[in-house]
């Protein structure tokens, strides 16, 4: 019996994975950094919250590094970036799937529909709180008691997990449990 009654899942960096020596490569050979303005937090908290797409954050890194062809080139190159899903997770998740809903929380754009799609995971979850969607990202307390909510679980009854340990914290202030996950062993040690 698991001590909890909905598992609550991040995205990126559990289920979904980036390939980050492209993203190297990518910043090395235009000599230009990609990742740092990319998660500026004034350049992609827009776009996580819904309030511009994809498309324009994208225009917005462009921009920041100079806006010239070299930066559109390096930008585009960097969007292009090839994504796969964590099988050995995706199949945790399934099983615990099997005694409790499990809800995908994200701090996303507007494309994480087609993204899911794309990795087949369509009806994977039993729903999908995307930061982008309700207006509100991680850590923000709100993002969390919605995912609660859609689960129909009270927040002391989810198991949380995240990549990142302050949005872990902040669902461990709400009373969830929280896992930081850093590696498949972090999750399968609660789930397995």
């Amino acid at each position: 019996m698991l001590p909890f009654d909905a598992v609550l899942s991040d995205f990126d960096g559990v289920l979904r994975h980036f390939d980050h020596a492209a993203q190297a490569d990518i910043e090395a050979r235009y000599g230009l950094p990609l990742m740092k303005t990319a998660f500026d937090p004034e350049v992609i908290l827009p776009p996580t919250l819904g309030q511009v797409t994809e498309a324009e954050w994208a225009e917005s890194i462009a921009v920041a590094l100079g806006g010239d062809e070299r930066a559109r080139r390096a930008v585009a190159e960097f969007m292009a970036i090839e994504f796969w899903v964590d099988e050995k997770v995706k199949a945790l998740l399934a099983r615990a799937q099997e005694r409790v809903p499990v809800i995908i929380v994200t701090n996303a754009m507007d494309t994480l529909e087609e993204h899911i799609d794309r990795l087949g995971l369509t009806y994977f979850a039993d729903d999908v709180v995307s930061s982008a969607r309700v207006g509100v990202a991680k850590p923000d307390r709100r993002i969390y008691e919605i995912a609660a909510e859609r689960a129909g679980v009270p927040p002391e009854r989810c198991l949380f997990v995240d990549d990142r340990q302050a949005n872990v914290e902040a669902a461990r202030a709400l009373g969830m449990t929280g896992v930081h996950y850093r590696a498949y062993a972090d999750l399968a040690a609660v789930l397995a």
